[in-house]
């Protein structure tokens, strides 16, 4: 009876591990090189990335693909977020959100932060977050 319960435990518990939901950000590979201008952020789509110019916070989607058709880069936000006066390498950074299609914006030097949302044309967006 003790040996059948112990298997019982045993076998929940390993389901409940299983079980348990994917809705983690992906891991990001991201040095800590402040001085660089672009950035790639990884989605939870293996094969889209956002690029981001973390002066400005200018993006842009980058898909890349084994078909003729599957590599391409397009606009997200061709808007600076900052005057030119005000742009610094490592200003800009993107973090994951357990949505697939969204990401925040931050501004690390004054705080402001924009909902990031990639995916078919008409689903892009930037929006500011107060």
């Amino acid at each position: 009876m003790r040996k059948l319960l112990f298997v019982s435990i045993f076998a929940l518990t390993t389901i409940s591990v299983f079980a348990q939901s994917t809705s983690e950000p992906p891991h990001q590979n991201i040095s800590t090189d402040s001085t660089v201008v672009y950035r790639l952020f990884a989605t939870k789509n293996i094969y889209t990335f956002i690029k981001l110019n973390t002066r400005n916070g200018q993006m842009w989607q980058i898909q890349w693909g084994t078909g003729k058709y599957d590599t391409f880069a397009t606009l997200l936000s061709d808007i600076s977020r900052v005057n030119k006066e005000e742009e610094r390498n490592g200003r800009f950074f993107l973090y994951p959100t357990t949505n697939i299609y969204n990401f925040i914006l931050l501004d690390q030097i004054d705080g402001r932060a924009w909902q990031v949302q990639w995916g078919d044309k008409k689903d892009r967006m930037v929006i500011p977050i107060y």
